[in-house]
């Protein structure tokens, strides 16, 4: 999969692309980067990429002709791209969406920055995409978060297929409580089930689990969620056990 990427801080993805899993997929080829300076497709002697705003205002905007510009060059280097403009107007970003991206060939994120981008810009791309209601200094770390939740998903990437199948929010649940050696710590101990070897009952007691953490921790992702009949029996066991 092909990820352009468009900012005027090419630097900050240089370390965060060189590491663990991310690091190992562009190794293998399943991934690759287009880390385009935005600077470089300006108009002027000064690079200059923002202006101020009509009409008055505070802060500065992103012009609209050097991303376009920056856009024209990824079609005819790398073929028409998906354009996804990391905005906090963007629709949020979750588990589907980064589910859906990965299943494309090519995708572009262009990263805002100051008081945001030309309207314009928006009529120029596929989409827009928030990662949280909070403000950033820009797009890029919002980038950053998506090529890592995308890249999850491309066949290959995880050594274990089934470490993607098994985490949280695939099914609007939190992922089951995890545990490894030493068996026990300064008085908590494994819960005996995952010791027992008996993997129908590991199985239940994990699905319960998953349910019990999403009530307790993410109450608004079980409005989401639909149950089985033996999920029903044990949301009825954890609110019996929940105390007033």
């Amino acid at each position: 999969m092909i990820f352009s990427i468009l900012t005027l801080f090419p630097d900050i993805f240089h370390s965060p692309l060189q590491e663990s899993i991310i690091k190992k997929a562009l190794d293998r080829g399943l991934v690759s980067f287009n880390i385009i300076n935005i600077r470089d497709f300006a108009g002027d002697v000064h690079k200059t990429c923002d202006d101020k705003p009509y009409g008055g205002g505070p802060g500065m905007v992103m012009k609209v002709d050097p991303i376009y510009r920056a856009m024209e060059f990824v079609e005819s280097m790398f073929g028409r791209p998906r354009y996804v403009l990391l905005t906090p107007q963007g629709r949020p970003f979750d588990q589907a969406a980064a589910e859906r991206y990965s299943r494309l060939s090519h995708i572009c994120l262009v990263c805002g920055r100051y008081e945001g981008v030309d309207e314009r810009v928006i009529d120029c791309v596929d989409e827009e995409i928030s990662i949280g209601d909070y403000v950033l200094s820009g797009g890029e770390i919002p980038a950053l978060v998506l090529i890592d939740a995308v890249s999850r998903n491309i066949p290959g990437v995880l050594g274990n297929e089934g470490s993607v199948a098994d985490e949280s929010f695939k099914e609007s649940l939190l992922e089951y409580p995890q545990y490894t050696r030493p068996e026990a710590f300064m008085d908590m101990e494994v819960p005996p089930v995952l010791l027992s070897g008996n993997h129908e009952e590991i199985r239940k007691w994990r699905r319960k689990e998953a349910i019990r953490k999403t009530l307790l921790k993410r109450p608004d992702l079980i409005n989401r969620f639909v149950p089985t009949e033996e999920d029903g029996r044990f949301i009825r066991e954890i609110l019996e056990e929940i105390p007033e």
